[in-house]
């Protein structure tokens, strides 16, 4: 499991851009944005580099928790 922060993603908007950035990068994994804590976890097998540099490629940089 791969939990971060993400500070900057504040709006409905800002949850649809990081789900379709981390879309295909965890897939089948799950993706799950907690928008009140500005958190995104994943489970399964991914590679926490790719998804901070999509997070970040896309305007909101991120760092492990």
């Amino acid at each position: 499991m791969l939990k971060l922060s993400v500070p900057d993603m504040a709006c409905g908007a800002c949850k649809a851009a990081v789900e379709k950035a981390l879309a295909p990068l965890v897939a089948p994994s799950s993706l799950t944005i907690d928008m009140a804590a500005r958190q995104v976890r994943c489970e399964g097998r991914v590679d926490a580099d790719q998804i901070i540099a999509a997070l970040t490629r896309i305007g909101f940089p991120a760092r492990p928790l």
